[in-house]
């Protein structure tokens, strides 16, 4: 009857896993919600307008700078 305890845990095991993977797609749309900005040329989401702006004047050079990135301190 050992296989028996044995089975019950592995389940339990089992359980405990699928559990952790599910809470991984919570982990992904909390991340997601964070990214408030996105980028007008390639549409890549942003986290602060700092960050937009360093992502505008490195990627996008020739591109005029959007007015919402002119008051901000970089």
């Amino acid at each position: 009857m050992a296989r028996g305890l044995q089975k019950i845990q592995s389940q339990q095991k089992s359980q405990a896993k699928q559990a952790d993977k599910k809470s991984a797609h919570d982990n992904k749309k909390s991340a997601q919600a964070g990214l408030q900005y996105q980028c007008i040329v390639c549409k890549a989401q942003l986290p602060d307008p700092k960050t937009y702006k360093q992502h505008f004047e490195n990627k996008h050079p020739k591109a005029p700078l959007p007015d919402q990135l002119k008051e901000v301190v970089a």
